[in-house]
């Protein structure tokens, strides 16, 4: 075995080791932050309940409306490019085939 060889399936082996320890620690990271996500609501939830409020569920919204209403905006703004600005347009035939015009 060459010292080459040798020297490339060291570093390989350490460069695995390596992902596989940042991939175990990111994993750790979520595992963690979840559990305290959870922990946090189940306090809240706690608070809740020795006080006689309704326990509200922890839930994520997406509010797709706002998210299309920013869009709209966008397009509506001076200058940006959009359907108000096109006025008239000439069309014409493009005379070479589909085949030609993709290369094939």
């Amino acid at each position: 075995m060459s010292f080459e060889r040798l020297f490339f399936s060291v570093l390989g082996f350490f460069l695995r080791l390596g992902l596989l320890l940042i991939g175990l620690l990111v994993m750790v990271l979520v595992l963690a932050l979840s559990v305290l996500m959870l922990v946090g609501w189940g306090l809240y939830a706690l608070v809740a309940r020795l006080l006689g409020r309704p326990v509200q569920p922890l839930a994520f919204t997406i509010l797709r409306q706002t998210q299309a209403q920013f869009f709209r905006r966008a397009q509506a703004r001076p200058g940006a490019p959009g359907g108000a600005e096109v006025i008239d347009v000439n069309s014409r035939e493009v005379d070479a085939s589909p085949s030609d015009r993709l290369g094939r």
